[in-house]
């Protein structure tokens, strides 16, 4: 692939290329006498990869050959968990005759929720699958001198397999399925049967599962009115259409993530955080990523920054001019809407009126359960399949998502759809989650080593244009959200900004979880918040301190984020901007939700 010079971000075009970073020096690649020896290592590891869905069969076997070795040479160890055995095996008989109290499941798991699971023989299978999920998780636990990534992947895969062989997911072992199946005459494994060739025929076709109906791109999702004013080949940057007849003289940027498309806050009219804010009154841009193929494959981090953040920043600047920008990262968009920030504070540009971050990390040093996929190993299987293809294909990566929660996203739709024959009821969320994006080779490789495995950002070791940057240097005022429930950013790794910004901070943390406690619209069932500044002369104070001394709210957490930008502006209401600037070459291009958006 050629080199492509930048292009200025007033440009506005249709398609414009994306500037390149240098190659690496000549010292660190293969030489050409060698380099066929290292591509036919790769393309093993890349196709081994793909038999494997990105994961490295070696990193497993190092994990489970590290609990082994260190149990082995551990009697103490090993006698403790033979006294824990025969203690299961009692607890499990006297649940079973009625004489104790058992196993019960643990908080949120909904298997054994059919009353038919209280009777032999399905009280048994339940008690003795829970008495065994018991004692594995007491054995994986963490050995004395064994790598402590070691244990969480080892209890991570063993809750695999027993997921896997619980006997709610078998037809002769479930009461429920053979309740239903009695009561239907088998009416539900017949449409069970059909759902699972379905599927069948898409896994081997690569068909993509297609989108409920009543959920339509541009239509009844993604519908805010709306012009894409700006587009270069990473993004589409959307200004949408006010509601009322004066605005907030700040603008709001909103930087999505790239993993996912940008509607996930532009669902359903009800609950879509960009139609509320417009409808407060204020003047919203959005950037929609592109969908990337294998043409990309060498576009990274510092180009989303460049030809992302900086880009759409600029066009915002000329659209809305001499104000200043409110600036709103999500997910990964507030890792790199961070990392623009920081540049821009030791760069001297102050066109930042706030930074929002919601379920955005900046320190990954406890980046949740997800931090068990990654090490050396897994990030070089990743990467020698993503250099073979260009790309992380979205099924690659959202399979490492469901596994997660593999309970419920697995086996339990497993079961309704198998099993039981039930249709999913549709919703607006899960739409969307099915419409998963692909991620640059480069881009993603660098993200998973700077940031994941090395922790360059919060360690002063993050470079952008050979220099190091520090969130430190951001003076701008931050509203910074968790959601509680966050396998994906855990709200506690969300919170750790306020070791390395002493600007003026209001966290919230919200009920819900990586998306569903973003989407909490007001008015939306079961939604409370907590929410606290810390002004910038105040000490640090931990995460447990700071949920006990504050209160959770009812509500949506929306409204106080729209007081906040207004308190975080100039004050002003003044007449709605344009839509886009000629005259400065950012005429409207297309009605929103733009053209990215649709890209399979």
């Amino acid at each position: 692939m050629k080199t492509l010079k930048p292009v200025a971000a007033s440009a506005n075009a249709d398609s414009q290329p994306v500037a390149r970073t240098a190659p690496a020096p000549a010292a660190s690649r293969p030489q050409p006498t060698h380099r066929r020896y290292h591509n036919l290592d790769r393309s093993i590891r890349a196709k081994n990869a793909q038999i494997t869905n990105g994961m490295s069969v070696n990193a497993s076997q190092a994990a489970w050959t590290d609990w082994a070795k260190h149990l082995a040479q551990a009697p103490g160890r090993q006698q403790e968990l033979a006294e824990k055995a025969v203690d299961n095996a009692r607890k499990l008989w006297f649940g079973v005759m009625g004489i104790g109290e058992g196993f019960a499941p643990k908080k949120g798991d909904n298997r054994f929720r059919h009353e038919g699971w209280e009777a032999p023989p399905f009280s048994f299978w339940k008690q003795n699958y829970l008495a065994m999920g018991d004692w594995w998780e007491e054995a994986t636990k963490e050995v004395r001198g064994m790598r402590h990534k070691s244990s969480e992947r080892v209890a991570f895969q063993a809750r695999q397999i027993l997921d896997a062989f619980a006997p709610s997911n078998y037809p002769f072992s479930n009461p429920e399925v053979i309740a239903r199946t009695l009561e239907t005459s088998g009416q539900n494994l017949l449409a069970g049967g059909r759902n699972l060739t379905d599927d069948l025929v898409r896994e081997l076709t690569g068909e993509k599962e297609p989108m409920p109906e009543q959920f339509r791109v541009g239509e009844t999702i993604a519908c805010t009115p709306g012009e894409v004013v700006y587009r270069n080949e990473l993004m589409e940057l959307i200004q949408y259409t006010p509601t009322t007849a004066k605005v907030q003289a700040e603008p709001i940027l909103i930087v999505p993530a790239w993993i996912m498309k940008y509607y996930i806050l532009d669902l359903s009219q009800h609950n879509s955080l960009i139609k509320y804010l417009v409808d407060e009154g204020f003047t919203v841009f959005a950037i929609s990523w592109v969908n990337p193929d294998a043409s990309l494959a060498d576009c990274g981090l510092d180009d989303y920054r460049k030809r992302g953040v900086m880009a759409a920043l600029d066009a915002v600047a000329a659209i809305v001019p001499d104000r200043k920008v409110h600036a709103c990262g999500y997910c990964l968009g507030g890792t790199i809407l961070s990392i623009s920030a920081a540049t821009m504070a030791r760069d001297g540009d102050d066109r930042l009126a706030s930074v929002s971050l919601l379920a955005a990390q900046t320190d990954f040093t406890e980046a949740g359960e997800v931090m068990m996929f990654l090490d050396e190993s897994q990030i070089a299987y990743l990467e020698d399949m993503m250099w073979d293809q260009g790309y992380l294909d979205q099924d690659q990566m959202a399979g490492a998502f469901q596994a997660l929660r593999a309970e419920d996203l697995i086996w339990a739709r497993a079961i309704n759809r198998y099993l039981l024959g039930e249709q999913e009821r549709p919703f607006d969320i899960s739409a969307w989650n099915a419409d998963a994006t692909r991620m640059p080779y480069r881009m993603h490789s660098e993200y998973l080593r700077g940031l994941f495995l090395e922790n360059r950002l919060t360690g002063g070791r993050y470079a952008v244009e050979g220099k190091v940057i520090a969130l430190s240097d951001i003076s701008a005022p931050f509203f910074v959200v968790g959601t509680e429930k966050d396998h994906i950013a855990p709200w506690k790794s969300v919170y750790k900004i306020r070791l390395f910004n002493d600007a003026e901070q209001t966290f919230v943390l919200t009920a819900g979880g990586h998306n569903s406690g973003i989407v909490s619209e007001p008015g939306h069932a079961r939604r409370s918040f907590r929410v606290g500044v810390r002004c910038p002369d105040e000490l640090y104070q931990d995460p447990d301190s700071w949920v006990q001394s504050h209160e959770p709210q009812e509500g949506s957490w929306w409204p106080v984020w729209a007081e906040f930008l207004r308190g975080k502006g100039s004050g002003q209401q003044v007449p709605p901007p344009p839509m886009g600037n000629a005259r400065a070459g950012f005429k409207p291009l297309c009605k929103a939700p733009g053209t990215y958006v649709h890209q399979a």
